[in-house]
Parts: structure tokens; C-alpha cells; sequence
């Protein structure tokens, strides 16, 4: 009986500091979407695409052993992936078109931004790297770190590929949403290059079976 209620008593404190966690997570995100002009829906899709593709790993290949709590931890993390775009000017991330070099330079700097705001955010052990290192490449020619392959960690490798989707099936004010076919096709093209090559098979899988969100024209910025 003592042991029951030991056991209820941690499971209770758990699911509170999960629930606290949960409310800090949801308040930041919606702190960057209202910053960034964005929908409200952006944070769940980004959200819901890590969690199949975590689900996907998870099920069909055993090259990932993830507890639990790497799971949240990666998910919580493609919530706030972009938060360190509250550091870039308003001119920059709501402007049509083609940005110039030097506000390309600017705006390359938010992953190195988001990763110090969430550096010492020590309440989900590495939740910083999906800010820090979404924008890594594969091949390692991405920024702001130039990280090869497994050096990127695995949470922004599989946020790159969720981010990379939810980019090419929305309206952005520099692009027109794409359809199914050039996505499959710019997934499969860019395998091995600025995604990881185990990751890809399984977004494409997704789309292809209906499980991937559909595309959506209403996100307003970058």
C-alpha cells in the first residue's frame, strides 16, 4: 500500500510539472506567432508533423531507442524552433519577395538567438538544439554552425524535415504554397543533402498516405 502510494504521489508530481512545462511551451509559442504574424495553427502543425515522424521512427525502424521523455523533449522543441525570430526586425520577416544579403545575414542569425533564450531553460534537458540547429544541413554547408550529419542532433534533424514540409505546403509572403508532387519530389532531391537520408523515406511516407496535414494558404510571414 505504502509503495501504491508512493508510486501515485511521483506519478501525480510528474504529470504537474508536465502540465507546467506544457503551459510555459504554449505561452512562449504563441508569444513568437503573434510576433511573427503567423496563425495560430502554425505551432500544432509543426508540433503534430514531429510527433508522426517521432511515431514513424519509432515503429519501423529500431535505429532510435528514445524514451519517453526524449519524445516530449523534441516535440516541445518544434514549438519553439523559430523563437529566436523575436530578435529579428519586423521590416525583414514580413517583407515580399526576395530579401537582400545583408537581411539574409540578419535573419540567419535567429536559430543562434533562439538557442541562448532556450540555453538555460533547464526544466526539458535539450530543447535548446531545435532552435539552435534546425537550419543545419546535412551535407553541413546549412548555418550558422556548418554541423555534418550526425553532429546535427537528432531533434533538429527530424524538426528540419517537419519545418522544411510545413514551409513548402503553406503561403509565405515570399511564396505561393507548392503541391504534393513538387514536394515529394524536393524531399527525395534533397535527401543525403540538407536532410537526413533516414528521416525523408518516412515524411514521404506520410504524405503519400494521407497521414501529413494538408497544404494551407495562411501563414503571413517568413
Amino acid at each position: 500500500a505504502k509503495q501504491r502510494h508512493l508510486i501515485s504521489l511521483v506519478t501525480d508530481q510528474i504529470q504537474e510539472k508536465e502540465k507546467h512545462n506544457r503551459m510555459m511551451v504554449s505561452i512562449l509559442s504563441q508569444i513568437v506567432e503573434f510576433r511573427n504574424g503567423e496563425s495560430g495553427s502554425h505551432v500544432l502543425h509543426i508540433n503534430t508533423i514531429t510527433g508522426m515522424l517521432l511515431e514513424r521512427l519509432m515503429q519501423k525502424t529500431d535505429q532510435y531507442h528514445l524514451l519517453w521523455s526524449d519524445r516530449f523533449m523534441i516535440t516541445t522543441a518544434s514549438a519553439l524552433h523559430d523563437i529566436g525570430k523575436i530578435g529579428i526586425p519586423d521590416a525583414i520577416l514580413k517583407k515580399p519577395g526576395k530579401l537582400t544579403e545583408e537581411e539574409m545575414q540578419i535573419i540567419r542569425n535567429h536559430p543562434t538567438i533562439g538557442g541562448e533564450i532556450l540555453k538555460d531553460f533547464t526544466a526539458i534537458q535539450g530543447i535548446s538544439d531545435g532552435a539552435r540547429y534546425h537550419h543545419e544541413r546535412y551535407d553541413g554547408n546549412g548555418y550558422n554552425e556548418g554541423l555534418k550529419g550526425k553532429e546535427i542532433p537528432l531533434a533538429a534533424r527530424i524538426i528540419c524535415v517537419a519545418d522544411s514540409y510545413d514551409t513548402m505546403s503553406s503561403k509565405r509572403v515570399y511564396k505561393e504554397l507548392h503541391e504534393e508532387n513538387y514536394i515529394l519530389s524536393e524531399l527525395d532531391r534533397c535527401s543525403g543533402k540538407q536532410f537526413d537520408p533516414a528521416i525523408v523515406p518516412f515524411m514521404i511516407e506520410m504524405i503519400k498516405d494521407g497521414t501529413a496535414p494538408l497544404p494551407r494558404p495562411d501563414y503571413k510571414s517568413r
